[in-house]
């Protein structure tokens, strides 16, 4: 089971990609629990559940070198979802970034 945790402002603007993640992940018979959250939240969601990627939004990507810092402890890669995949809500290549970022 893979855990992806995508980040944005108030986990809204994400909800439609998880969607198109879960259909693209299902297709390919991959076990993920894909979540959108908002920035504010990110401390209490990992304080109960792990996450093996943390995807951050186009327009929280300031926030990255951040979280970097606050989570390199839990030992998973941080990164910003690409803006074409975003616009386009392009689940089937944002669940390939998260899995090639996973390993």
């Amino acid at each position: 089971m893979k855990n992806i945790m995508l980040v944005c402002v108030a986990g809204m603007s994400t909800s439609l990609l998880v969607s198109k993640m879960q259909k693209a992940a299902q297709e390919q018979n991959i076990e993920a629990d894909i979540y959108a959250i908002a920035e504010s939240e990110v401390d209490k969601i990992l304080a109960t559940k792990m996450a093996d990627v943390l995807l951050l939004g186009p327009q929280v990507r300031y926030l990255k070198g951040t979280f970097e810092k606050k989570y390199k402890d839990m030992g998973f890669p941080i990164d910003v979802i690409n803006m074409m995949d975003y616009g386009m809500m392009n689940g089937e290549n944002v669940l390939k970034q998260a899995l090639t970022l996973i390993g």
